[in-house]
Parts: C-alpha cells; sequence; structure tokens
C-alpha cells in the first residue's frame, strides 16, 4: 500500500499541517461539524470514559479487575492475576491483543484512532469542547492567537485543564497501585508518601502538557501506530476518503457550474474540520485517523448546494480508484485463525492452571553434610506462590524414605494472598539409607483444602567407598523444578 505522507495545506512558508517553515508551531483550531458520524462518536466517547473512570473500582473474583502493580511484578486482568512465573500465559495474552489490533487495522483500518484512542477521546470530546466554551470556538482562538499575550479567559481555560489533568492522572495511576491504595495517599500528608506525590505531579503535569500544548503532534510525531498502517492496513481495508472521480474538476461556483465540474465545491470545510489539519482529498495520508469529521463538513456541504452525500465517507483504496474491493482476502482469514489458537491456549492454560505453584531448588553451598550422629542432611529452599486472593498454610512433608524426618523454621508456611513466600527446609536422612551417592524422596505441599501436590526430589549423600569412578560433586543432579 502506498501511503501519501502530503499535508495541507502547502500555502508558502508551511511545511508541514503543524509546523511552518521556520520551525514556529501552527496550531490547529479546527472547526466543531456536528453530523451522524460526530454524534455516535460523542457517545462511544462519554461511554469510554464512565469506563475508563469506573475500572479501577470493579473487582472480580475478590480481586481488581485491572490491577497492573509493576513494583510487586504482578498484573490483574479480568480477575485473574498473571505472576513473574507465567511467561507463557502472558506471552499468550499479548499475542491476543496484538493479532487483535492487526485484525481490527485490516478490517476497519485505523478505527482506534479515530474512536477510542484516549487521545483522540479526551482531546476531542472534553478538552476542545472547554477551549470552545472559554475562547468562543474556532474564531474566537485565532482571535486569541493573532492577539498574543495572557488572557483571563485563557487562564481559566488552563486551570479548568489543570484540574482535569488532575482527576485523569489520579484515575490513570489507580491502574497500576489500586484504588485502595490511592484513597490513602489522598487522604494523607504528601511529605508521609513523597515518591508517591512526585509520581502523581508528574503524570499530572505530562497529561497537561500533552492536552494543553502537545494535542495533535502526539498522534503526528509521536505515536507510532500511524507509521504502521503502511503494513496493517490492504487496499480492501476500511478508511475515510475522498471520491475524485464524482467530486472532480473543482468548482468555487455554486450556480451557473459547468457541465463538467465535479461535486466538490472546494469550500475547504473538511479541512477546516480537520483535528490533525490535512487535506483528505490529497489521498490516503499518515496523519489521517478516520475520525470522519470531514464526512460530516462535507455532507453539511452538500446538503445546502442539493446535492448527494458520501463524496467523503468510508471506503477502500481499490473502491476510490474504481477498482473491485473484496471482503474476504488472505489476512482476514489467517488472522482470525491465528487468534482463535492464541486465545484457545490462553484459556485451556487459565483453566487447567492450579492457585498455588511450588518450585524446589538445592540449597546454595555443599550440597550436603554430615552430622556427628551419622545423618545427612539436604537443605532445600521451597518457594510457594498462592495465587488467590486469601491467605493460605501450607503443610510440607517428606516421604519415601525410611527413616528421614523435615525440619522446617515454619511449618506451616504462611502466604499471603496474591503472594509468594520463599523458605528452606531440611531433610534429615540417615546414611546407611544411600546405596549410592542419590536417594529419590518425595516432598509432599497441602494446604488443608483441597490442594496437594507431590514433587519428586532426588537427596544427595556420601558416595559409596566401592563406587569410585565418579565424583560425588559431579553427580550432584541439577536444581529440579516443579509445578503442580
Amino acid at each position: 500500500m502506498s501511503t501519501s505522507h502530503a499535508s495541507h495545506p502547502t500555502a508558502p512558508g508551511r511545511v508541514l499541517a503543524t509546523l511552518n517553515e521556520d520551525g514556529s508551531r501552527r496550531w490547529l483550531r479546527p472547526k466543531l461539524s456536528p453530523g451522524s458520524f460526530w454524534r455516535i462518536r460523542r457517545v462511544v466517547a462519554y461511554g469510554l470514559m464512565v469506563v475508563f473512570f469506573i475500572i479501577p473500582y470493579l473487582r472480580l473474583n475478590g480481586k481488581p479487575l485491572v490491577l497492573l502493580d509493576v513494583p510487586h511484578r504482578q498484573f490483574t486482568l479480568l480477575g485473574y492475576t498473571f505472576l513473574p512465573t507465567d511467561t507463557l500465559l502472558f506471552m499468550l495474552l499479548l499475542m491476543s491483543i496484538a493479532i487483535s489490533i492487526f485484525l481490527l487495522t485490516a478490517l476497519f483500518g485505523r478505527v482506534w484512532c479515530g474512536w477510542a484512542c484516549p487521545q483522540t477521546v479526551y482531546m476531542e470530546f472534553l478538552f476542545r469542547p472547554i477551549e470552545r466554551f472559554f475562547e468562543g470556538g474556532r474564531s474566537g482562538s485565532i482571535a486569541f492567537d493573532k492577539a498574543g499575550g495572557i488572557h483571563a479567559r485563557r487562564l481559566a481555560k488552563n486551570g479548568v485543564y489543570l484540574v482535569l489533568a488532575l482527576f485523569l492522572a489520579h484515575t490513570f495511576l489507580a491502574y497500576f497501585v489500586g484504588i485502595d491504595q490511592l484513597v490513602q495517599w489522598v487522604r494523607q500528608s504528601p511529605f508521609q508518601h513523597p515518591t508517591s506525590f512526585l509520581i502523581m505531579a508528574g503524570t499530572t503535569a505530562l497529561i497537561f502538557f500533552d492536552f494543553a500544548y502537545f494535542r495533535e503532534q502526539t498522534c503526528l510525531v509521536a505515536c507510532p501506530y500511524g507509521r504502521l498502517q503502511s503494513v496493517l492496513l490492504d487496499r480492501q481495508s476500511l478508511i475515510v476518503g475522498y471520491e475524485p472521480r464524482r467530486g472532480e474538476p473543482r468548482t468555487l461556483k455554486v450556480k451557473n457550474r459547468p457541465d463538467d465540474a465535479g461535486d466538490c465545491i472546494d469550500c475547504g470545510a473538511c479541512v477546516l474540520t480537520c483535528p490533525t489539519g490535512i487535506d483528505i482529498r490529497d489521498g490516503l495520508q499518515m496523519e489521517c485517523i478516520h475520525c470522519t469529521q470531514c464526512a460530516d463538513a462535507c455532507d453539511a456541504i452538500m446538503d445546502k448546494v442539493g446535492k448527494p452525500r458520501g463524496l467523503i465517507h468510508y471506503t477502500t483504496q481499490n473502491t476510490v480508484e474504481g477498482k473491485p474491493s473484496r471482503f474476504l482476502r488472505p489476512r482476514v482469514v489467517l488472522y482470525p485463525l491465528a487468534l482463535a489458537v492464541a486465545v484457545g491456549l490462553l484459556g485451556f492454560n487459565l483453566g487447567t492452571k492450579a492457585d498455588t505453584d511450588v518450585t524446589l531448588l538445592r540449597g546454595a553451598g555443599a550440597p550436603f553434610t554430615r552430622q556427628p550422629n551419622g545423618s545427612v542432611v539436604n537443605q532445600i529452599r521451597v518457594k510457594i506462590t498462592n495465587r488467590d486472593a486469601a491467605a493460605r498454610s501450607y503443610r510440607l512433608e517428606v516421604s519415601g524414605v525410611e527413616g528421614a524426618s523435615l525440619i522446617a523454621p515454619q511449618n506451616p508456611v504462611a502466604v499471603p494472598g496474591a503472594s509468594t513466600v520463599e523458605t528452606s527446609i531440611f531433610v534429615v536422612v540417615p546414611e546407611e539409607s544411600f546405596e549410592d551417592d542419590r536417594l529419590p524422596s518425595n516432598i509432599r505441599v497441602t494446604d488443608g483444602a483441597g490442594f496437594t501436590v507431590d514433587i519428586p526430589f532426588e537427596l544427595v549423600g556420601p558416595e559409596r567407598e566401592h563406587d569410585d569412578d565418579h565424583s560425588p560433586m559431579a553427580r550432584v543432579p541439577a536444581t529440579r523444578e516443579a509445578s503442580p
């Protein structure tokens, strides 16, 4: 797919929609064009805002619906907690998300950018409406730009922006620390949690900077997704496009139009309303976020001049060029198949995975120690991961070796919910039990509430004098990991 990078307007002294030739910022003041697409987007946008706000408050199976606890390396999604040991599960989850994005883009183009991306949702349906309220719409904002200086209305606007940025920062951080922790921080003095306060202040400043100053440049120069569209889109993907066969040649005349004139009257309404400052008539462009503002603006003009709507509408590149377009194509078939496999594997592993993981590791240092009473002691490190939200107690036992006993600093081992505890146990075995330098045993872990796992473990002891072909150290078994 060839993607045009042309930007409109191309007036002298201007090289990008948001950049003048001298390097100065060109502020975009898009005109609001309320139409059928805009009304649907508004409902979707405010619905997404509500969802974004309430998700940190929702719980499933006693756990937050979404909690990305980076410091503790725990990620809770839909009531399931992914731990560092869940590499496979996390990989399958990320794979499912990536394939979903590929499929969504192949079918509907950049619908995420124009309809669901937080940058677009908050910019177009929260911050710009506030700007229009304080500055009086596009004409008022342009007047303030020309006047320069500091104005009370703009100060008031930025004050509201700062309050909103503070609110959004708190909501955003609730996804990473949990709503309970966040409420506790809010009620305390910043001096009681200075690091958290600085993170909150920094997040607020970034959000304010984004929506008050950087704005559409986030989509144009910072977000990589627009640059990936040339790979993810094909010529049958849904795009917002202009019909040149119908619109060309353009003429400004509304009355007494030439017979060969197209429907486009070159009014520039599509450019004035574009939040990224491009001209959709230049073809498919990287800067286009498929927000349909130009389609609503053009439909309004077509109604006024008595022409049919749809000069700018959802279409495909092939349709725009007069070529046949088809829905079924290899990527539309392969992406769902790959997604079904990834989601199926993820669901199977989630459904079969126990609430507890147990890992046995040989103790550091010498593989065993000999006691004066003739017994042999093996140190074993036990790591227990409790996935359940409630705390559990796990009892450890040794079996399979006559005369063996288990000594532990704590037994049972208490493990809080969604936590991992590591402890050491010592298995004491009579020396005569070793016919070789290795002795099979079994470590049982149970919580008394239905969970039981038996983990084979090779104990190491002194080598018999008749077996001198091998070094005791060379035959120490490698570290074993076991999980239910």
